[in-house]
This record gives structure tokens, C-alpha cells and sequence, in this order.
């Protein structure tokens, strides 16, 4: 059960790292992140309805089931409208790399606020991650990182982060099947554009036909598919480690910055990225690495005597 969990986070976050590849062309289009995203949640609202009627599900939600959809749906829309407009103020490799603070918030918020175990493997992979995270972020020579960019990123990790521990904490979201969750918070969600465009952002079309298979890749990839497994991988394994496993994403994001947006990879990128993956790996290893570690901590004592 916990390897399906672990399998489910891995494909979530490095389905979720895609997102640089397949929007910043859409930006180069003519494009603006707002309408970038209400394409890719509306595109994504009829593949999940027609799965839904196949699997016999019903769409309609109870009376109990709407208030905290609509809050999930809320979180998600701005978190991924902060990240989008990110991208226009910084690299975005370097959006998507500083958009893994969103494990040590999640891993905060789960012991401060639901009294969960701070494990001591869950400290080293934070220490591990922040190491490959700091060597992951650079800046081309000469230039500073936004201000605006970090603060819009950090926007996006905390209503990430509050979107996960919400998915995990809440006994009525858990008892509502992923491909219905998921479609209700592309619903809500969806309303933050519609509203950024209420308010006066124009609404942009690909200027390509290549666009719009962006923008399916995007329906796809990062919302369908990424979204829907971490729900159920949050479901099986917790908020924490399906968070942790986001490592892969920042990896993702650089490793198809070299393949589709031409961007270089340094020998110091490559170890920070090595650094995740052994973070995230140390994740399906806790159980026993917690035992070993609680076995050194008894030894010490003696070995002093």
C-alpha cells in the first residue's frame, strides 16, 4: 500500500514539473498565465466528467462537500496563478525549484497545528533537499532575482502547502472519490480566472496551432494526472511524504529546461538534483532509517561510559 504511495507521489510531482516546459511557449504565443490557466482547468473539466459517468460516479456534490471543495478549488487556482505569473518575473526553473519551500511548510504546518511526528528522516531529507535546492538556484551572470518573482513563488508554496494538509486533515475530503475531488476543484478553481478577467485581464488565445497542444499537455499532465495522484498518494502515504517527494518536480522542471526550452545544465545543477533524488529516496527508506538512528541514539549513553 505504501509503495503504491510512494509511486503515485513520485508521478504526481514530476508530472507537475512540466509546467515550465509546456507554458512558457504559450507565453511566447502572446499569451497571459491567467488565460494559460483557465484553458488548461477547462480543458481538463470534460476528460474528468466523462470518466466520471464511465465509472458510474456521480458529479453532483452533497450540501457538506461544497464549502470544503470550494476552498481547495481556491487554493489551487491561486497557487497556480502565483507560479504562472512567476514565471514572467524569473527563470522558470528557478520558479519551479524555489517552489519547493512548500515541503518544510507542509511538514511545519502538520506539527504545529495536528501535533504530527517531526521523524527524524524527515529533518534529513529537508537538510538534503535545501542542499540540492541551493545548488540548483542560480541566476545568469550579472543578474538579481526578482523580488516580485520570490514573493508570488512563495504565494504559490504556502497555498500549495495549506492545499495539501487540508487534502489529508479533512475527514469529508477523504471520503470523496480523487476523479470527483479533482473535477470540483478545477470548478472552483477556475473562478479565480474568471474573475482576474471580470476585473479587467484580457483574454488571450494561442497565437499557434502548436498552443493548443500545449495546452492539452497542460489539462493533462500537471492538472489530470499530477493532481489526481497526489490525492490519492496523500490519502495512502500522508500529507508529509507525498509533499517530500515533490523534490522530483524542480528536477523535472530543469531537466526538460534543457531538452525543450534549450537552456543550459551545469555540473553543480546535475548535484543538486542528484541531492533530491536521494532525498526523496530516503522518503520510501524512513521506516528502517528511523529504526537505526533511534538504535545510535541509545548506543551513545553507553559508548560515553
Amino acid at each position: 500500500m505504501k509503495l503504491k504511495g510512494y509511486l503515485l507521489a513520485a508521478i504526481a510531482a514530476a508530472t507537475y514539473g512540466t509546467n515550465p516546459a509546456f507554458a512558457v511557449p504559450l507565453y511566447e504565443q502572446g499569451m497571459n498565465p491567467n488565460s494559460v490557466l483557465l484553458f488548461r482547468y477547462m480543458m481538463g473539466l470534460p476528460v474528468l466528467a466523462a470518466m466520471l459517468i464511465w465509472r458510474g460516479h456521480p458529479i453532483a456534490l452533497q450540501q457538506r462537500e461544497i464549502m470544503p471543495l470550494a476552498v481547495l478549488g481556491l487554493l489551487m487556482g491561486t497557487s497556480s496563478l502565483t507560479l504562472f505569473e512567476a514565471y514572467n518575473y524569473m527563470n522558470s526553473g528557478v520558479a519551479s525549484t524555489l517552489l519547493f519551500v512548500y515541503p518544510v511548510m507542509v511538514a511545519l504546518l502538520m506539527t504545529f497545528f495536528f501535533h504530527e511526528h517531526f521523524r527524524a528522516t524527515t529533518g534529513i531529507c529537508l537538510a538534503l533537499t535545501g542542499a540540492g535546492l541551493i545548488m540548483l538556484l542560480r541566476t545568469p551572470e550579472g543578474s538579481e532575482i526578482s523580488v516580485a518573482g520570490i514573493a508570488l513563488v512563495m504565494i504559490s508554496s504556502l497555498t500549495y502547502a495549506i492545499y495539501l494538509v487540508m487534502t489529508n486533515v479533512s475527514k469529508t475530503v477523504r471520503g470523496i472519490p480523487t476523479l470527483k475531488l479533482l473535477f470540483w476543484q478545477l470548478v472552483f478553481g477556475s473562478s479565480v480566472f474568471i474573475f482576474v478577467i471580470a476585473t479587467g485581464s484580457p483574454l488571450t488565445l494561442p497565437s499557434q496551432s502548436s498552443g493548443w497542444l500545449n495546452l492539452a499537455a497542460l489539462a493533462l499532465l500537471p492538472t489530470i494526472i499530477s493532481l489526481g495522484c497526489t490525492t490519492a498518494a496523500i490519502h495512502s502515504i500522508g500529507s508529509t511524504p507525498t509533499a517530500l517527494f515533490g523534490a522530483l518536480e524542480p528536477v523535472t522542471a530543469v531537466a526538460l529546461s534543457v531538452a525543450v526550452l534549450n537552456q543550459a545544465i551545469t555540473v553543480r545543477e546535475l548535484a543538486g538534483g542528484l541531492l533530491i533524488v536521494a532525498a526523496t529516496t530516503l522518503v520510501v527508506a524512513a521506516d528502517p532509517v528511523d529504526k537505526v538512528l533511534l538504535r545510535m541514539r541509545k548506543m551513545f549513553p553507553k559508548l560515553r561510559k
